[in-house]
């Protein structure tokens, strides 16, 4: 018996509704990893940027810590002789008390002593190692505590308000010591004010605004890469004022020792707030606000959340 064989018959053509909808499936895709690649080098390029002042941020801290060994050690072999150098002068006046012209130039020599001492004593503190006890601190609180103790009698604050922190702040927790962490946020608070005051205008708010937020951010280490740094969760403390903001020369020098745009002071009291901070595995960073929003600088202190 002969077998029937069916003829092969040619496939069918594709038409163009066919090929429609695979065209607009291989456009979504490629559309959607296009996205997906922009968004990823986005990332990518802030991952660098966050990490490169993290590390900024240790080189500085490094830095700070020789000085602060070498400064120790001069403002120990000063410290002894200005005692000696009081003491006379103390006994002097005593000496002296019947005859007020020569008694009044022993009061200036002991004057100009008890300020070089509180100098050395701003160096000493500057210098000593910053042991913190941590422990679980509401951050509201710490930044509300901060503000009420900078308040002083002087002009800078006469008319001056804050706002803030807010409820959003109170339900933020960090980690860290809160004497240490009340002294620096004090320093940075009475900076604001003093910045405003030598800058009064009445175009602007006499006005420094409190805040807290969580943020994540690039944690610097040693085996971290900028292709792939890790990220750590922070609570980010700013304090922003209406001054005359933050040229580069004196943001890249604010913090280090001895530097100070006033005719008075020792220069150190932004310095030892970077080392409490430094202490709290943190991070300080000083920017002027954007010129859509007014004058003034934010100083923004990232520390470890509880």
């Amino acid at each position: 018996m002969t077998s029937l064989q069916t003829p092969d018959l040619p496939p069918a053509a594709l038409t163009s509704s066919d090929l429609e909808p695979l065209l607009k499936a291989f456009n979504d895709v490629t559309a959607r990893l296009t996205s997906t690649h922009e968004s990823l080098q986005r990332e990518v390029a802030q991952l660098k940027q966050e990490l490169s002042d993290a590390n900024q941020q240790v080189q500085r801290s490094r830095h700070l810590a020789m000085l602060g060994e070498m400064a120790a050690g001069i403002a120990h072999e000063v410290r002894n002789p200005l005692g000696s150098i009081l003491l006379y002068a103390r006994q002097l006046q005593e000496d002296l008390a019947d005859r007020p012209a020569q008694a009044t130039t022993a009061t200036k020599i002991a004057s100009a002593v008890s300020r070089l001492d509180a100098i050395v004593r701003d160096v000493l503190t500057f210098s000593r190692e910053t042991r913190i006890s941590e422990g679980r601190l509401c951050a509201g609180e710490v930044l509300s505590s901060a503000a009420e103790a900078a308040r002083g009698s002087g002009p800078e604050w006469d008319s001056l308000t804050f706002t803030g922190p807010g409820p959003d702040a109170d339900r933020l927790a960090i980690k860290g010591d809160a004497g240490l962490l009340h002294q620096a946020l004090v320093n940075v608070i009475r900076n604001a004010a003093e910045a405003m005051h030598a800058s009064a205008s009445a175009a602007h708010p006499r006005q420094i605004i409190l805040a807290a937020r969580k943020r994540r951010v690039a944690a610097s280490s040693a085996n971290n890469t900028p292709a792939s740094p890790s990220r750590r969760d922070m609570i980010a403390l700013t304090i922003r004022d209406f001054g005359p903001g933050i040229t580069p020369d004196i943001a890249s020098r604010m913090f280090n020792p001895f530097f100070t745009t006033r005719a008075a002071g020792t220069g150190l009291g932004l310095a030892i707030v970077h080392r409490i901070i430094d202490a709290h595995n943190g991070q300080v960073t000083v920017s002027n606000v954007t010129p859509k929003d007014g004058p003034g600088a934010i100083v923004e202190i990232l520390l470890p959340t509880a």
